[in-house]
């Protein structure tokens, strides 16, 4: 076994020492990997290879080159009672929604098992239509179109139960189909009130207040679906007077109008609902123009492009609602044309493994998937 001890190394070219074969680093100790900031990814002459690993200082998480593209490692998964961490794991949170009328009922999963959902709580108000983000510890709910369009913003810390409380209000009221967040900001892109409107507004999680202006989606449309990474949010689909396929994100941390990133790859969908990991988005059933669809689409969440084909609901349904751990996505079916009426049906996929969904349980009794918002404190964007 050859031993390299050195403090300085020179004359080697810009790419520095070239180790051949398998490179065992043995030390008590801990290994230091590159450290810069995100602009430092790229240095003039050096090429990256696949499989580079960095720490990032703007992020504060390590990273890694594959596919031609960085990506986060996700280094905290919330695990249900593991070992000494007894918290609530990855849990799924559904609220509000028509059942077929309006509702105020909170409810949760365990995204990690199989079963049906456990009431939590009340929001302080009924409606239909409202949205959903969460940071690793707070659900917010905001806004709602039915029966009628208002502007609260609720929250509930997502790994105890009890009814919600208080945020702040919206800076238009009505329904909030398309709702994503990072760890920190919580963004709704979009609304429908008397009219459609193309504002982004945004809150920050972890405290209360009311919303604030963020940008303008590419155009003016609802009914949409909506999933995050860390960086970014991406907006589907939707409704501007007549259907739409357009895809558009912006960055989180940036306020700004969005930008195109594709179509869906089904064409227009209307009432179609997402859920990510920090590197895929999924987005499931919707209608085209008319019928409902039960197929899911995917995308990487880092590039642009059109949607790709991942696999199929158990049935046709629109308006449902979806959450996400970092390995599952589940959809809450919602408005089924068969055997017709509303759906209270839970499914879910794994998101790295393009697949048809698998029943998982059944939300409340009374309750359905339909016009709910659903969030979680494991999703892409955190």
């Amino acid at each position: 076994m050859g031993i390299l001890r050195t403090n300085t190394l020179s004359g080697i070219g810009t790419d520095g020492p070239v180790f051949d074969g398998v490179t065992r680093l043995d030390t008590f100790g801990y290994v230091v990997p590159p450290v810069g900031v995100t602009s430092d990814r790229t240095l003039a002459g050096v090429t990256t290879a696949q499989g580079s690993i960095r720490f990032n200082t703007d992020s504060q998480k390590l990273e890694f080159f594959a596919q031609d593209q960085w990506f986060e490692m996700v280094i905290d998964t919330p695990d249900l009672a593991v070992g000494s961490n007894t918290g609530a794991g990855a849990r799924g949170v559904f609220g509000a929604g028509g059942v077929p009328g309006s509702s105020n009922v909170i409810q949760y999963i365990t995204i990690s098992s199989t079963g049906n959902a456990t009431d939590f709580g009340d929001l302080l108000y009924e409606t239909g239509v409202p949205g959903a983000c969460a940071s690793s510890t707070r659900g917010v709910f905001l806004g709602g179109g039915a029966p009628a369009n208002i502007n609260n913003i609720n929250y509930v810390t997502i790994s105890s139960t009890g009814n919600a409380a208080d945020f702040g209000d919206l800076i238009n009221a009505g329904r909030a189909d398309s709702c994503a967040s990072n760890s920190t900001r919580g963004l709704r892109l979009g609304s429908t009130q008397a009219s459609i409107v193309n504002t982004i507004e945004y809150i920050t999680v972890a405290s209360t207040g009311n919303a604030q202006d963020f940008g303008d989606t590419t155009q003016g449309r609802a009914q949409t679906g909506a999933f995050a990474s860390p960086t970014r949010a991406v907006n589907i689909g939707g409704f501007s007077g007549s259907n739409v396929n357009t895809i558009d994100f912006v960055t989180i941390s940036t306020l700004g109008n969005a930008f195109d990133f594709g179509d869906c790859n089904d064409g227009v969908q209307v009432g179609t609902r997402g859920c990510s990991n920090s590197i895929r988005g999924l987005f499931g059933g919707g209608f085209n123009p008319s019928p409902f669809v039960s197929e899911i689409d995917y995308l990487t969440i880092a590039t642009t492009g059109n949607s790709t084909d991942f696999g199929n609901l158990s049935a046709g349904n629109r308006y449902n609602s979806s959450c996400s751990s970092p390995t599952r996505g589940i959809f809450a079916l919602g408005d089924t044309p068969s055997p017709g009426g509303t759906s209270n049906t839970i499914e879910y996929v794994t998101i790295a493994t393009q697949s048809n969904s698998v029943d998982f349980g059944d939300l409340l009794t009374g309750t359905s998937g339909y016009l709910t918002a659903a969030t979680s404190n494991a999703h892409g964007g955190l």
